[in-house]
């Protein structure tokens, strides 16, 4: 068959990074996007998936090294929104104040600003307007 009128194989996406992936169900998860790109130097990878009636049903987002999955609540499927609990996403990175600060910024609020822990790291959290919690750390050196 000519190239011109032979099925095309879809595009192989690009392999998730990290060894556990979150994938958070997040009412407004196109907004949820756009947040992590400003607040933690997210890079949103790939075409998002969507309902016909807009909804996102699978998008992703690599954010230090390491991927986050996004979809919009589907409760017709068995998936209501719930509000995000009893969990955060921890960050090691180069410079948790930096990190920290760009997240505030952007519009986090702060639930434990960054100080010296006695583990030796300096260590902060946030919450971001979807609910969920991101914490920042690393090591002096």
């Amino acid at each position: 068959m000519p190239d011109d009128i032979a099925p095309k194989k879809p595009e192989r996406p690009l392999p998730l990074r990290g060894g556990v992936v979150p994938y958070l169900m997040l009412d407004g998860a196109a907004s949820a996007i756009e947040f992590y790109v400003r607040a933690f130097a997210g890079e949103e990878i790939g075409e998002r998936a969507k309902m016909e009636d807009g909804r996102i049903l699978n998008a992703r987002v690599d954010i230090n090294g390491g991927s986050v999955m996004l979809m919009d609540p589907m409760p017709e499927h068995g998936y209501p929104a719930v509000p995000p609990q009893a969990f955060n996403l921890h960050l090691q990175v180069d410079n948790a104040d930096r990190w920290f600060d760009r997240a505030v910024a952007a519009g986090c609020s702060v639930l434990m600003p960054v100080e010296l822990m006695f583990w030796g790291d300096r260590y902060g959290m946030v919450k971001d307007p979807f609910g969920v919690t991101w914490a920042f750390g690393s090591t002096p050196e």
